[in-house]
């Protein structure tokens, strides 16, 4: 499954353009008019312009990183800095490491020692966000406060990368901020409504893309359709992306049709016909442990 790289991906291109000039038209079009209805288009386009961010960061759509960088330069998610959220997903593509507590930086499960050794409280938040519904409800917030306390740290200890990430980020919030402003749109409700928003509907996609198997291919999950395919770019086939991370958006669905049976094998069967099979199954049951179910059985 040899892919050649084009010098640039149109198709992406564009919907990065699209994407920024639909969230413009939305703020300065709709929202006078249907303020309800613009927020959720600003809440679709949002997590959209996310999972732009994700393509982008494996080296799409030009050759050259700098390029790519500035397209999504301008964070309409306003809390991932570009350069945090590259470094630590490409930490997470290393496959032989996928749901390690320590080495996986998007992993959810936690060492046996620090699952038991948790306060009450905190063990029932975190066993919520291991639901469906709780991921979409509580897990902006997890996620939120576990960068920002990491990349604190980080800058204490003089990590310059992390402050310049950071200092970039402050930078391309510049615009959004102002454009906001222009709108009329109160930036606590933009936060509220369209960041949570869309962190939300991006924990679908995310919430069973991984679980622990001794065979790595077997910890990435397959969803076969859905009418979200278009807004992860096709990352419900993520067993494809993880095999061929720098295939664009537009391959993974000719990818696994052509080896429909072999991918079923490679993930042992971890398939789902649809996101609203695995909601009715998940919705507000436990999907996995916290505590990882083989690694980290006692303190390292």
């Amino acid at each position: 499954m040899s892919l050649c790289k084009a010098r640039i991906e149109w198709r992406t291109l564009l919907l990065i353009l699209v994407t920024y000039g639909f969230w413009g038209a939305a703020g300065g079009i709709i929202w006078p008019v249907y303020p309800v209805f613009a927020l959720s288009v600003l809440c679709v386009l949002t997590a959209f312009h996310g999972s732009l961010v994700h393509e982008v960061c494996h080296g799409h759509p030009t050759r050259h990183a700098g390029v790519n960088e500035l397209l999504v330069s301008v964070p309409l998610g306003m809390i991932w800095p570009y350069r945090r959220f590259k470094a630590l997903h490409l930490q997470h593509h290393a496959n032989e490491r996928l749901t390690d507590p320590f080495e996986d930086p998007e992993s959810y499960y936690l060492a046996l020692y620090r699952a038991e050794g948790m306060p009450r409280w905190l063990r029932f938040v975190l066993e919520a966000n291991n639901t469906m519904v709780g991921r979409a409800i509580v897990g902006p917030v997890l996620g939120t406060i576990a960068l920002l306390r990491m990349d604190f740290e980080a800058i204490c200890r003089g990590n310059a990368k992390v402050r310049r990430a950071w200092a970039l980020h402050v930078v391309g919030l510049i615009p959004v901020i102002g454009a906001l402003v222009g709108f009329g749109i109160p930036i606590w409700l933009y936060f509220l409504v369209v960041v949570w928003g869309s962190l939300a509907l991006l924990s679908v996609r995310t919430f069973a893309e991984h679980r622990w198997h001794e065979n790595a291919d077997g910890r990435s999950i397959v969803v076969e359709r859905s009418p979200l395919s278009l807004l992860f770019l096709n990352n419900n086939l993520h067993v494809v992306h993880h095999d061929h991370p720098h295939a664009p958006w537009y391959e993974l669905p000719r990818l696994y049709r052509a080896a429909r049976s072999e991918w079923y094998t490679r993930n042992g069967g971890y398939v789902y016909r649809n996101y609203w099979q695995l909601f009715r199954a998940y919705a507000f049951r436990t999907k996995e442990p916290l505590a990882h179910p083989a690694w980290y059985r006692s303190e390292r």
